[in-house]
């Protein structure tokens, strides 16, 4: 054992500078904590919070923007205010041709304009339109646009239905964005000048011949205007053509209030929209960038880092934030368990290596043969103590990595330990201490584990029993069932465990060998690397002694507990 004042070889670097690699490491991991500082910089606002809300805006602003323009609803209303000034027309014509029409001297139908033109006015202010009434052969004859006045002048009066003057800018731009679709430019311009003869007109052309017809135009403001042109008929002869006109302002004054109901209640869940999804990423992407430093502040080795604990939420943010608190716990004890094995470790080599060199010293110096095979003696002894520990420190460094790539199989406990003492028994020397098996009857005794690393533990621990049993005992081991747990015991007859030394006997390199027993012949990991493994399969390993009905001790016994493999029928 090595004195108090023994202490591990400093590992820090000179002051003055530091290997190359060293170098070159630090300089890269400054160099990637200044890209990662970078991008972080950059990134001010949360790339997932903005596709959250780009997301959540795409259905709601696809639906709305697909129902202001409200295509078959303007088709149908189209449609009604067509057929209604056809039926209008009809009414209209077929009343000018029983009641407004008159022989004349030659004996030739023609339109009474005195009987007319108050037929036409009242007609024009029912039905909202302009009305226009031709001779027969297109001649213009009344048009409720113009107005007679007392003194003889004639002025145009606007077209019924037709708004004066240019909105708003808002109503500007709300024609401008839903006069575009469908294209009202392909549509031809509609005329508003007087006197204009019927063939000047398709759709009056058309009616001349007895067909009626109807069209429709743009207006100056972009409006739809519709015109039917209808025969005015007597017997059957075509005496003349009237003709309706209507602007489309009250089916686009309907779609207005359709759409801004539309426009109002879509900026409501526009709004609502917008709000859950600030919330759902602040949900979300917040603590998820919380997570995100905090890891890094672990991976840079800060001291006080700490995981935020978003555990109550119970979903998988909580999930994620418990799954990182584990992680970064178990790293900082696998960090620290490696620093007191490094610790541990300069600790035993330095002990050999000092009395290796006092020895390698001393030779050099006596010239004495007898005095001289005894220091080489100790040499050989000492280098074969560090070749010894060496080997079980790589072992011992082994098996966590080795437990974690290993995938652990359903074991027949019993099975496998009645196994391991056919093998003692066939392979122990004439006069070793024999070892008995005893496995309870009733019960399963199935258990997960990594059947080489089990085995391991046991040949451990029946090997330290051996060596500390006398000749004239024995070694019983037993396996047993508990509950949900499968217990197995290894006893022997030795002079037992020292007092207060139960846990002890568990640490690294620590040893408590029989005295007959040559100094360095075991490193003292044993014991530790058996209780690592069976932790590792979520057991325990404990030690005690046995004592007689008197008070002495008769022996020790190590108890393993391992849990029963789940899913399995006891």
């Amino acid at each position: 054992m090595a004195s108090a004042t023994d202490s591990p070889p400093s590992a820090s670097p000179p002051k003055g500078g530091g290997s190359p690699d060293h170098i070159a490491l630090v300089g890269e991991q400054k160099a990637a904590a200044g890209v990662r500082e970078a991008a972080k910089k950059k990134r001010r606002i949360s790339t997932l919070s903005v596709r959250i809300l780009a997301v959540n805006l795409l259905a709601p602003l696809m639906l709305g923007v697909g129902l202001l323009y409200l295509d078959r609803y303007q088709e149908a209303l189209v449609r009604a205010e067509i057929e209604a000034l056809t039926m209008q027309a009809g009414l209209m014509s077929g009343a000018l041709g029983e009641g407004a029409t008159a022989l004349t001297n030659l004996e030739q139908l023609r339109i009474v304009e005195s009987v007319a033109r108050p037929m036409v006015r009242r007609f024009a202010l029912q039905t909202r339109a302009r009305a226009q009434v031709f001779e027969r052969d297109g001649t213009p004859l009344i048009d409720s646009q113009l107005v007679l006045h007392p003194n003889g002048m004639v002025s145009v009066a606007p077209l019924p239905g037709e708004p004066d003057g240019v909105g708003p800018w808002l109503s500007r731009a709300y024609d401008w964005v839903f006069n575009a679709l469908p294209r009202r430019d392909n549509f031809p311009q509609y005329d508003t000048r007087p006197l204009r003869r019927a063939s000047d007109y398709p759709e009056g052309a058309s009616a001349m011949l007895g067909e009626p017809a109807a069209a429709a135009y743009v207006s100056d403001n972009g409006h739809f205007i519709f015109t039917i042109a209808m025969p005015i008929q007597r017997y059957r002869e075509v005496v003349g053509v009237l003709m309706l006109s209507r602007s489309s302002n009250e089916i686009d004054e309907s779609l207005r209030r359709v759409r801004t109901d539309i426009m109002i209640l879509g900026g409501l869940v526009l709004v609502v929209t917008i709000l859950m999804s600030l919330y759902l990423a602040g949900t979300i992407a917040r603590p998820i960038r919380r997570l995100a430093l905090a890891a890094e502040r672990v991976r840079q080795g800060r001291a006080n880092a700490a995981i935020p604990d978003f555990s109550k939420r119970r979903d998988e943010i909580g999930d994620l934030s418990t799954a990182l608190k584990a992680m970064t716990e178990t790293l900082h004890q696998r960090l620290q368990a490696i620093e007191r094995f490094a610790a541990d470790v300069s600790h035993e080599i330095k002990n050999p290596l000092s009395s290796l060199r006092s020895a390698v010293d001393m030779v050099a110096r006596i010239e004495d043969p007898e005095k001289r095979a005894k220091l080489m003696s100790i040499v050989r002894s000492d280098v074969l103590r560090i070749d010894r520990l060496i080997t079980d420190i790589a072992a011992a460094s082994r098996v966590d990595a080795e437990m974690a790539r290993a995938e652990p199989q359903p074991l027949d406990f019993g099975r496998l330990m009645g196994a391991l003492v056919g093998v003692y028994e066939v392979t122990d020397p004439e006069g070793a201490v024999p070892i008995t098996l005893t496995v309870a009857p009733g019960g399963l005794l199935t258990v997960l584990g990594v059947e080489d690393r089990l085995v391991q533990v046991f040949r451990n621990l029946i090997n330290n029993a051996r060596s500390f049993s006398p000749p004239e005992g024995s070694i019983r081991l037993t396996v047993r069932r508990e509950g949900a747990r499968v217990i197995a015991a290894v006893e022997d007859d030795g002079p037992g465990i020292p007092p207060g030394k139960e846990e002890a006997i568990f640490q690294r390199f620590y040893s408590e060998r029989p005295k007959a027993e040559n100094f360095g012949t075991h490193s003292g990991l044993g014991l530790s690397i058996s209780r690592q493994i069976i932790e590792a399969h979520g057991g325990t390993l404990m030690a005690k002694n046995r004592h007689h009905f008197d008070g002495h001790v008769t022996g020790a016994a190590f108890v393993v507990t391992l849990p029963v493999a789940k899913g399995l029928r006891v």
